[in-house]
Formats: structure tokens, C-alpha cells, sequence
């Protein structure tokens, strides 16, 4: 057995390879070798799977965190009385999206798609989806115990609008419980169109725009 390899260093007891160039110095035999190449191949496989970026995905622990940090913070812009209202909080939605894919860039260094970036905002979407679907439980529980539905908008519109037929009726169909819950998912409904629309665009626009200035 050698005791020192051919590059000059000293070799422990029964070493297979040099610990400083790295030279075999026992014989192996072909199953040996075989296993030695199967584990450098799997080292290989596990870096390379390890430095691939993950997919903008609920599966992605940095783009859930960025996606709920955002959604709080265009709620936070969106509950702000800048005028007109209306306006402001498509803007605000927008201004989420475009904010989660620069975030998560900054956060990974990770560039992203156009429709990466659209996903990521559409994340965003759906938590701020949740945050207003939280505040319009509240707003619901509120107008219920202040005369009902029919009281708020009664009014909220009779004073811009005048006495209308059609509003009559609508003011009627809100105290049956069936009108008032075809009001409240339809609400619903269009506060989900909105809330992930809007971010999904503001995050394709992001992910469009921070590409350029990297390149």
C-alpha cells in the first residue's frame, strides 16, 4: 500500500483517493467504480435541481410571502380617500401586482415572464380578494344592524337619483332574503373579477417592464 501519493502528500491508512490532487490509489472494482458514478451523477442532478428557479406557484414559499405582504399593502393604498374612489382602487390593484413582481425579483434575483409575472400578480389578487372579502363581511354585519340593505342604499342613491320605479323595485327585492343574497354573491363575484385582474395585469406589466431595464 502507498503511503505517499505521486503528487508528494501523505496518505492516511487505506485512503482510496488523494485528499490533495484527488488521484485514485486502490484499485476499485467495476461495481465500486459503478457506485462512485451513480453518486457523482446524483450530486450533479441534485445541484442542478437546486439552482433551478421555482414556478410562481402556492408551492413557491417566497412568492406566497411576497403575494400576502403586497395584497396588504394595495389594500392599505386602495382604502385611501383619494378621488375618485372608484378609480384609485384599480389603480391600487394595478400598483399591487406591479409592486409583488418587483418584490419578488429583489427578494430572488429571479427574472420573470411576462405571464410569470401575471401570475404572481394574480396571487396577489386572490389575497387581497380575501382581505375585502374580510371588510365587506364587517360592512355587511354593519348595514344590517343600522335598518338593513335596503335603508343604506335607499339612502345612498335616492338623494343622487331621485324616485325611480326601478329603484323601488330594487329597494324591494333587497328585503327578501333571496333578492338580498343574489346582491351579495353578485358583489362578491365582481369584487373577485376586479381584485385578480387587475394585479394579474399590474404583474405581467412589472415583469414586461423590470425585463427591459435589466437587459
Amino acid at each position: 500500500m502507498h503511503t505517499h501519493c505521486t503528487c508528494g502528500a501523505e496518505l492516511p491508512p487505506d485512503a482510496r483517493f488523494c485528499h490533495k490532487c484527488g488521484k485514485p490509489q486502490l484499485e476499485m472494482t467495476a461495481a465500486e467504480a459503478d457506485s462512485v458514478e451513480d453518486a457523482v451523477v446524483a450530486q450533479a442532478v441534485g445541484a442542478r435541481e437546486e439552482s433551478k428557479p421555482l414556478e410562481i406557484s402556492f408551492r413557491n414559499p417566497a412568492a406566497v410571502r411576497v403575494g400576502l405582504i403586497t395584497a396588504l399593502v394595495g389594500s392599505i393604498l386602495g382604502s385611501l380617500p383619494i378621488p375618485p374612489q372608484g378609480l384609485w382602487l384599480l389603480i391600487s390593484l394595478l400598483l399591487a401586482g406591479f409592486l409583488s413582481v418587483f418584490l419578488y425579483m429583489r427578494r430572488t434575483g429571479q427574472a420573470l415572464t411576462v405571464a410569470s409575472g401575471a401570475r404572481m400578480g394574480w396571487i396577489t389578487g386572490l389575497f387581497s380578494f380575501v382581505i375585502a372579502t374580510v371588510f365587506f363581511t364587517f360592512s355587511v354585519l354593519l348595514i344590517t344592524s343600522e335598518g338593513g340593505f335596503a335603508k343604506f342604499y335607499r339612502d345612498q342613491l335616492q338623494d343622487r337619483m331621485g324616485r325611480d320605479a326601478d329603484l323601488e323595485r330594487f329597494f324591494q327585492m333587497l328585503q327578501t332574503p333571496g333578492g338580498l343574497s343574489t346582491v351579495l354573491l353578485l358583489t362578491l363575484a365582481i369584487l373577485f373579477v376586479l381584485f385578480t385582474v387587475f394585479p394579474a395585469l399590474g404583474g405581467a406589466l412589472g415583469a414586461k417592464v423590470l425585463e427591459r431595464d435589466r437587459a
